[in-house]
């Protein structure tokens, strides 16, 4: 690959990742909530997935959930059914910031962890790496599984650099919600109803 090409590929991964989606929300509501050091553990956790989903490509076993609607239905319905989870979470949850219980608050292993499973629910994130990653591809260089791999590393230096940043900005919000209970509580009904959303619109992608 030359380095048109991969700076082409680097400057897309940039853009995609700034347009709304899952994730970025996903990271931003989350370092609302509980800091930026959280948030980064999320970013971490989704560009975890991210290899997942690249080793997932590189293996051709994404093909599985492009051909088979039961498969598909199958993971985005467990997906979907992930985000109502922390939708009822935001919504229930205690106030995150009371210094009383400050001792309780999830450790970084449990963002991190969040994050992993938020994104390899999400079966578009396959669907999308096998759509995208193969237009940068140069057969006639050969070790096509090799440049697959490679190109993913690459969106995920992009994703850690966009979300990463998203997480550091939205992090200073968490700042406020310490001198504020009344801003915090508005910001977990703002983030449910986000996860509610993001699980229907999920229910409601197709293969295609």
């Amino acid at each position: 690959m030359g380095l048109d090409t991969l700076i082409g590929f680097f400057v897309a991964s940039v853009i995609l990742a700034l347009a709304p989606g899952p994730d970025n929300i996903f990271v931003m509501t989350h370092s609302m909530m509980r800091g930026r050091e959280a948030g980064l553990a999320v970013v971490m956790g989704l560009c975890t997935g991210l290899l997942v989903h690249t080793t997932a490509v590189a293996l051709g076993i994404a093909i599985l959930f492009q051909t088979s609607d039961w498969a598909f239905t199958a993971l985005k319905t467990v997906g979907a059914a992930y985000l109502l989870y922390l939708s009822w979470q935001a919504l229930t949850t205690s106030s995150v910031m009371d210094s009383n219980e400050a001792d309780h608050q999830p450790s970084l292993f449990w963002s991190y962890r969040r994050g992993i499973i938020m994104n390899i629910t999400n079966p578009k994130v396959t669907l999308f790496f096998l759509a995208f990653l193969p237009q940068f591809i140069v057969e006639e260089s050969g070790q096509v599984t090799g440049q697959i791999i490679f190109l993913g590393a690459l969106f995920i230096v992009a994703t850690i650099v966009v979300f990463g940043t998203m997480a550091l900005l939205a992090g200073r919000v968490s700042d406020f919600l310490r001198r504020s209970p009344l801003f915090e509580k508005n910001i977990h009904r703002l983030a449910g109803g986000i996860f509610i959303g993001l699980a229907g619109h999920l229910l409601l992608i197709e293969v295609g």
